[in-house]
């Protein structure tokens, strides 16, 4: 027996059945929801209870990341965007026409977060255009962060039902 076969067969290379996808799918979306435009939501918690120095901190880091993300949508983003249609559709096809599901796990993962991104980029837009501050700024903050985890929620939903069906398709070893 090879080293390769021996460790294929130690790690398991199946993705919806391995722990490590789904601890990462976790760990996707609990960052994504407790980060808000790069932002920790609990500083945001904090600032609209206490006022004072928190306040102008969470305001000069959204401005700066508000600033740092127009930045790379303006200077980047159409590469940006055609590198990302790129990757979906290479993972899409690997992963649904090809039956690769380590694809499949990263086009369920990389979707969803593609939409995050979106949505992200579009509040930064807002927030800058407005220039909202103070209550306005809570609200878009909040507002944005519901969205992330409602398609956090579905994306979830859909990549565990997904993986429960690829899972008792193949069978407990894989035939």
């Amino acid at each position: 027996m090879e080293l390769t076969d021996a460790l294929f067969e130690l790690i398991d290379m199946r993705s919806f059945s391995n722990l490590w996808f789904w601890i990462a799918l976790a760990v996707v979306w609990s960052s994504a929801s407790h980060y808000v435009l790069g932002v920790p939501y609990d500083l945001v918690l904090r600032a609209r209870r206490d006022g004072g120095s928190a306040v102008a901190d969470m305001e000069d880091l959204v401005r700066i990341n508000v600033t740092r993300l127009l930045y790379i949508g303006r200077m980047s983003g159409l590469w940006l965007a055609g590198i990302t249609c790129f990757v979906l559709t290479g993972l899409g096809l690997l992963g649904f026409f090809y039956w690769v599901e380590l694809a499949q796990a990263l086009f369920l993962l990389m979707l969803p977060m593609t939409f995050v991104g979106l949505l992200t980029l579009n509040t930064a837009r807002l927030i800058h255009d407005t220039a909202a501050t103070g209550e306005a700024l809570y609200t878009r903050l909040f507002r944005h962060r519901v969205f992330v985890q409602v398609i956090g929620m579905v994306s979830i939903f859909v990549t565990a039902m997904w993986g429960m069906y690829t899972n008792l398709s193949l069978g407990p070893f894989g035939v």
